[in-house]
Parts: structure tokens; C-alpha cells; sequence
């Protein structure tokens, strides 16, 4: 259905619904409804004329004809879906409103949920025609952390979000995913409601259990809560809440339910420096150095995942590195187990999280079947978290695991010859600035990576993409500013001690709250039945504020200097390390200083390509008719902000103000925390480069502009966007039919990386047999073998092409 389409059904159906129950005395609910239809209609007027001109421009910004995505078309495919959930519900009003079953008053509360939630739709496409406005040279990201990306910060601060986490939670994505996003959101803010009350896990989700029948029954009460929470906690819950999956009954019964493997052994590797040969001259070593930022040297933990067992996966070295669990043994034996031969390849695994949470435990479901699918031992790192360890920890970590994995290939049950990198999210960041600190130090690349929806750039910098932060229920602004300033070293590493109660008074307290809540829920709803012109609950008050002065604080602009790359805080330790003295720097790598702060090769505006200068578009009739500058304000009105909206509309606005603060410190700019403010001569000489990502992702924009700096340097990149699934659907892989075809895209990619590197080294491998069965006077087989090998190299496509 076209756009014209779309919005002609919509007009019909509300102007139908409009004039039904506008005749007659009905009742308020009635009127409620006619007064929702004509608002729906008032902002479909003034929203089809931007979509036209967001639909004629939009595919300028896409990485490639064939891939058709960008935050611009994601933002338009959302305001669609809203329409479309409009037009469905009110051709279900049309139908059924004769009926005696009929409720006026929940219908009219569907119709005004979505109708907020278009108002605020509305509020971001004026926001992206100032990007596009901004933006006229077929960029995605706005440049400056203020300006434009201040006025967004202020805007999402203030604006109304509660209505997308009620009636209209998920609307954007797959059915199929909706019931699960439901039941995160009700765990999520009967936890937030316990979290102060209680320290202890087990007691936080007992008591949530208890609460949480209120939030199922009140979709008012769950949104307005959920707004609450992602706008006034802190890092530490999010911390708490996401590593739920890490209990022991949650993962329990997780493990029970995902594919059996031979070996699932957690490793605690000692922080010991060893050498690594160069790849330049093999006769020269590097010492790589243990972890150290921040917390000091400590235990590396991993996770050692192989559906078979292979050779040295049982050895007395390894096993003399398995840590427990606490749960049975993880390397599954029981009677004597036939080993297999190691194998060619190694994944290296880097999790997500937001750099804060989780571990290699709440990613072992997929990583398990995985490691079926591929036939090749995982090893997964559990890299130290912020904000106790903020970068560069995180990035020492996983470069002293991958090291250490080529050192110790005879423990993994691997050859040594080949490895490919896996991330997702903070995962993903990690797996590029792995590879980008090998090159520093001149050690052997990894041969492929595949980075599912990566965070590529961490500063906060606008783009069409991050507009999703309002309401997407996994990635809000807010949240996704916490998790950054932890990493960049700006959260506070301690939490607020609150005093603890018992979980028995918990539990005892908590029934009793649930059964007034389920009273009252009964109650209102037998009421609702009864009485059609019950209005719908109201929104409950947000109970912390922030001071305008916090929203407000002054940004630095972007570097303009090489050196206001250089990272100027003295704690951090040195993300180059130590090399033999007598040992020649890679030219590719900077020398490394006295004072140990991470550095990389000066840059210049010439080699730092981020604007694309390659891919100006022109500003066409179509581009301008869009790209609007902001409005001017009432002749004689003085105002604080500039006016960002045009003149008669204004979104829906929180009672309270969300607590913002966005990371500041020059450490976001660093290209090994924002692989995509590298400069060309770090890009150069990276590995192939998968990158999967996802439609209606507030980082997609991260993956298309990455993907297109990589092209402009020549270097081999593949983009893959997958539709309709929120940020994080790898950790939702076992739930859905699409989130487990999602889950194999990036099985597919891998496999696209080992396709790559056997199709290369099959040729080599037929020369070495060529010449051995040449001495052997054996020269036919020699013949037909390389036959066989040439038309298999010459079938494989190039690996620059996209799909």
C-alpha cells in the first residue's frame, strides 16, 4: 500500500467512526472517541505531506541500491506501522460497534494510546528534517555534540514516552516478538518498583513476582512506570536487571532448553605476559601485557564452548584453568568420550551488554547452537565491566584473550590456523578495536568479524536512527546515555547503599500489596464494564527530577586538532603495551610513549573521511522541499531554546524531567572506543567485515556509515539488515521462528568468512600437494586435484559485493 493509500483508508475510517459516535447522546466515551478520530486526522494532514518528501530523498542515504536502509526510511517504516495500527483498529471499531459486547471506553483508550504515540512521531520527523536540513551531504550523523544533538537531548528529555510502553509497547516490530517485549516490560518495572527496597537478587525477584500483577492488567500504570525507570535509575539497576538471566534458575532452566554440547567449560586465565611472533618478521616478538587499567591485574575469565570434543579440550593444562560454577561438571564425559581432531577454525566471542552487564552465560544458548551449526569450538570472554572497569579495560581484555587464544591454540582444540571474531553490540565495538590494537601491535589479524548491530560510534552526535531512543522499549536515550558514560569513565563505580530487608518481610509485605492490587484491578475493571464513561486511568507522576541545568550543560565540539585525539586521562593505562626494546614498531602502528596513554597515527582532516566527501549529494527540489531549518519563533517572544517545532504544534510533554547526562569527556572521540572516528590508516588492513544489523535499531545508522567509510577505503565489507526485530534479538534467538532466522544470518556470515578464507588457502594447499605428488611421479592425480581447485576458487564471488 502506498503512501497515498495509507493515508486515504485512514481519513476514511476516522471520519466514519467520527460521524458515528458523534450522533446521538453516547455517553463520554463516545466523545472521547470523536475527539481522538479528528486529533489522528489533524496530524495525518500535516505528517503525509513529510513522508512524500522523506520517501523521494531517503535512498541517498542508503549504503548500497540493494540494501535500502537508514534511520531516515526507519523512522518513516514506524510512522507507517502506527498508521497502519490506527487504520486496523479502527476498521475493529467499525465492525463491532453495534454490538452489546462492545466497550466504548477501552476502545477509546486504544485510540488515544496511538494517538500520542503519532503526535510524538510527529514531534521526530520535524527533528529529522533539521537533520536533514544539517546534514546535506549524504550523512547520517550531525557532526557536533551541540547544536542540533543538544536540542534532541532537551527535547527527549521533556517529551512524553509513557505511551509506548503501555497500549502500543512494541508496535514497530514482529508480532511474533511483541509477547515477549510485554513480559520484559512488566519484569522490568515491578523490579524497578523493589530494587531500592531490597539488595539481595533473589529477594528483588521474588518481590517482583508478587507486584508484578498490577503492571499486567494496567497498561497506563506499566507505561507511565517504565518511563519512570528508564528516566531516573541508574546504571547499577540496569546492571541488575539485565543480569536476571544470569541466576541460577533462569539459566538453569535456559540450559536445559538449548543444545547440548560436549564442552561448556568457565576458564580463569592468569594475567602472565607472554610473546607473540610479528606477522612482519616471525623471527621478532611482541610481549603482550596483562590487563591492568584501572583495577590492576587480575584473572581473565572465559568460556570454552565446543559441541564436540576435540583434542586438548580435556588435557591437565586446561583443566587446570576451569574454574566452578557452583553447578555440575561443564565438560560432559560421563562414560569415555571419542575425541576429535582439533579444528581449523576458532570463533572468539566478544558478548554484549552495553559495556556494562552480562557475561558469557546469559549468550551460551545461541553460542551453543552455534558451535553445532559451525562444527567449531567458541571461546567466549568475559571482559571486566563498567563502570568498576571503564575503557580501556574492556578492549585490554578481550586483545589479551585473543592473544592468548593464538598462544594456547593446543588447549582450545584448535589447529591455529584460522580465527574469526563474533560480537554483538558492545560486543561488536570490541571485535573491531580488537583487531584495529593487533594491527598496532603487529600481530597476526584475525581472518574475518562479523558484528551484529555493533555500537561504532559512542559520542552523542544526532542521526535519524538515535530518534528511535524514544521509544524503543530496549535501547531509550536515557538508558543508552548511562551505559556510555559508564564506559568513558564518568558514572560513579560505587552505588548508593540502601538499607536491606529481609526477603521473608518482603515476600509477607508483597502478598499483601498483591492482593489490594488484584482487588482494585477487578475492581476497575468490572467498573469499566458496567460504567462506558469511565475515563482510563491517569498517568502516574514521575518521581525524580532533574534541574534544566544538568539537561542543558555545554558540549565540546568534535577535535579539530590531531592532537585533541590523544587520550588526556592519566589513569588510563597504556592500550599499545610493551615491546621488546629490541623489537621494530610496525609502521602501521604509533610508537609507544613514556607516559603509557594511548595514542594511535596522527591524523588529519584529509584522512579522517567520516563526512564522506566522496559521496556529496546535491541539494535537489526534492531534498529542499524537505530538509527544513528550524522555525522561527513569535515576533516579540524571547525564548531559552530555540524553537525546534513549527508554529501550533507542540508534542505531549513529561510531567517530570528525564535525568540526562551524556558522556563528555574526550575519551568518546577515541577511535578505539569510536571505531568510526578512525582515520583511514587504522581502517586499512582490517580484516573482512560482516556487519548485521537491524531496521528499526537506534545504531543502525552506526553500521551503514561504517560500512560505507570501510568501501571508500577499499577495505572488503558486507552489510546485512534484518527487519522488523529490536536491538539485541541474537539474546531472544530461542523464542520466535524470526529471531532464530535472524540468528542464522549471522551463522551465514560466519560461514561467509570461512568460505573466504578455505576458498584462498585451498589453491596454496593444492600447490604444496601438486609439487609433493610431482616428486612422486604421480602427476595425474597431481592435474585432476588442481583441476578441481581452480574451478572452486574462480566460483567464489568477490567478497566487496553486498547482498
Amino acid at each position: 500500500m502506498d503512501t497515498k493509500a495509507v493515508f486515504t483508508a485512514l481519513y476514511s475510517v476516522c471520519e466514519e467512526n467520527a460521524t458515528f459516535f458523534s450522533e446521538g447522546a453516547q455517553g463520554g466515551a463516545a466523545q472521547r472517541l470523536v475527539d481522538t478520530m479528528t486529533l489522528i486526522q489533524e496530524h495525518a494532514s500535516s505528517l503525509e505531506p513529510v513522508i512524500s518528501g522523506f520517501a523521494a530523498v531517503y535512498h541517498h542515504f542508503d549504503f548500497d541500491p540493494h540494501i535500502p536502509a537508514n534511520g531516515y526510511r526507519s523512522l518513516v517504516k514506524v510512522v507507517r506501522c502506527c498508521i497502519l495500527h490506527i487504520i486496523h483498529k479502527g476498521r475493529y471499531i467499525s465492525t463491532n460497534r453495534r454490538s452489546i459486547f462492545f466497550r466504548t471506553a477501552h476502545n477509546a483508550g486504544e485510540m488515544e494510546a496511538y494517538c500520542s504515540a503519532l503526535c510524538q512521531l510527529r514531534a521526530l520527523l520535524y527533528l529529522a528534517q533539521r537533520l536533514l536540513h544539517d546534514n546535506s551531504h549524504g550523512n547520517l550523523f550531525f557532526h557536533e555534540e551541540s547544536g542540533l544533538s543538544q536540542s534532541f537531548v532537551r527535547e527527549y528529555s521533556s517529551m512524553h514516552k509513557g505511551c509506548f510502553y503501555g497500549r502500543c509497547l512494541g508496535f514497530q516490530f514482529t508480532p511474533a516478538i511483541r509477547p515477549c517485549l510485554q513480559t520484559i516490560a512488566i519484569g522490568l518495572v515491578a523490579f524497578g518498583e523493589n530494587y531500592r527496597r531490597n539488595q539481595s537478587g533473589i529477594g528483588v525477584a521474588a518481590s517482583s513476582f508478587f507486584t508484578s500483577g498490577k503492571y499486567a492488567i494496567d497498561p497506563e500504570l506499566r507505561g507511565a512506570e517504565f518511563e519512570r525507570i528508564t528516566q531516573n535509575l541508574d546504571v547499577h539497576f540496569w546492571k541488575a536487571f539485565w543480569n536476571i538471566t544470569e541466576t541460577e534458575i533462569l539459566s538453569s532452566l535456559a540450559s536445559m532448553t538449548s543444545t547440548q554440547v560436549k564442552v561448556n567449560r568457565a576458564l580463569s586465565v592468569p594475567p602472565v605476559p607472554f610473546d607473540l611472533p610479528l606477522v612482519a618478521n616471525p623471527h621478532l616478538t611482541v610481549t603482550i601485557e596483562a590487563p591492568s587499567a584501572h583495577t590492576g591485574p587480575g584473572p581473565l575469565q572465559m568460556r570454552l564452548i565446543s559441541y564436540e570434543l576435540r583434542e586438548g579440550q580435556d588435557s591437565e593444562a586446561l583443566l587446570s584453568l576451569s574454574r566452578s560454577e557452583g553447578g555440575p561438571i561443564s565438560l560432559s564425559l560421563g562414560m569415555k568420550t571419542k575425541q576429535s581432531p582439533p579444528s581449523r577454525w576458532l570463533l572468539v566471542h566478544y558478548h554484549g551488554g552495553g559495556f556494562v552487564a552480562q557475561t558469557s552465560k546469559s549468550h551460551e544458548p545461541y553460542l551453543k547452537s552455534w558451535s553445532q551449526d559451525l562444527g567449531v569450538p567458541i571461546l567466549s570472554v568475559d571482559y571486566s565491566l563498567a563502570p568498576d572497569a571503564p575503557f580501556p579495560r574492556a578492549l585490554e581484555d578481550c586483545f589479551y584473550a585473543y592473544c592468548w587464544a593464538i598462544k594456547n591454540h593446543h588447549l582450545l582444540g584448535w589447529t591455529g590456523e584460522n580465527v574469526c571474531l563474533a560480537g554483538d553490540s558492545a560486543g561488536g565495538n570490541l571485535c573491531i578495536t580488537t583487531s584495529m590494537r593487533a594491527a598496532s601491535h603487529g600481530v597476526r589479524m584475525p581472518d574475518g568479524i562479523v558484528a551484529a548491530y555493533p555500537a561504532i560510534l559512542l559520542t552523542a552526535y544526532a542521526s535519524p536512527s538515535r530518534l528511535l531512543t524514544l521509544f524503543d522499549p530496549l535501547l531509550p536515550l536515557s538508558v543508552l546515555s548511562r551505559c556510555l558514560s559508564a564506559y568513558a569513565g564518568e558514572e560513579p563505580q560505587a552505588e548508593k547503599q540502601v538499607e536491606k530487608v529481609s526477603t521473608l518481610s518482603m515476600v509477607r509485605r508483597d502478598t499483601a500489596l498483591l492482593l489490594r492490587d488484584f482487588k482494585q484491578g477487578a475492581s476497575n475493571w468490572i467498573h469499566s464494564l458496567l460504567d462506558p464513561n469511565r475515563a482510563a486511568a491517569t498517568a502516574s507522576t514521575v518521581r525524580k527530577s532533574v534541574s534544566e541545568a544538568s539537561i542543558s550543560s555545554h558540549h565540546s565540539n568534535p577535535p579539530e586538532h590531531p592532537s585533541d585525539f590523544s587520550l588526556r586521562r592519566e589513569s588510563l593505562k597504556s592500550l599499545v603495551g610493551h615491546a621488546n626494546n629490541a623489537i621494530a614498531t610496525p609502521a602501521a602502528a604509533p610508537t609507544t610513549p613514556a607516559h603509557n596513554a594511548m595514542v594511535f597515527p596522527e591524523t588529519t582532516p584529509d584522512n579522517v573521511s567520516f563526512f564522506l566527501s566522496k559521496e556529496v549529494v546535491s541539494m535537489s527540489d526534492a531534498l529542499s522541499s524537505v530538509a527544513i531549518a528550524p522555525p522561527e519563533g513569535e515576533e516579540g517572544v524571547v525564548l531559552e531554546h530555540p524553537r525546534e517545532f513549527p508554529l501550533g504544534f507542540e508534542p505531549l510533554r513529561s510531567e517530570r524531567l528525564a535525568e540526562m547526562k551524556l558522556a563528555t569527556s574526550p575519551v568518546v572521540r577515541n577511535p578505539y572506543m569510536s571505531p568510526l572516528l578512525a582515520p583511514d590508516s587504522m581502517l586499512r588492513g582490517l580484516p573482512p567485515i560482516h556487519l548485521v544489523a537491524c531496521a528499526l535499531d537506534p545504531m543502525l545508522d552506526d553500521s551503514v556509515m561504517f560500512a560505507k567509510r570501510l568501501r571508500n577505503v577499499d577495505q572488503p565489507v558486507t552489510l546485512c539488515v534484518v527487519d522488523d526485530l529490536p536491538h539485541g534479538f541474537l539474546s531472544l534467538s530461542q523464542l520466535s521462528r524470526e529471531t532464530r532466522e535472524a540468528a542464522n544470518v549471522c551463522v551465514n556470515r560466519i560461514r561467509d568468512v570461512f568460505d573466504q578464507k578455505d576458498s584462498l588457502q585451498e589453491p596454496r594447499m593444492h600447490r604444496k600437494l601438486e609439487r609433493t605428488n610431482h616428486r612422486a611421479s604421480s602427476v595425474s592425480e597431481g592435474k585432476t586435484a588442481g583441476g578441481g581447485y581452480a574451478e572452486g576458487v574462480g566460483s567464489v564471488p568477490s567478497f566487496g559485493e553486498t547482498e
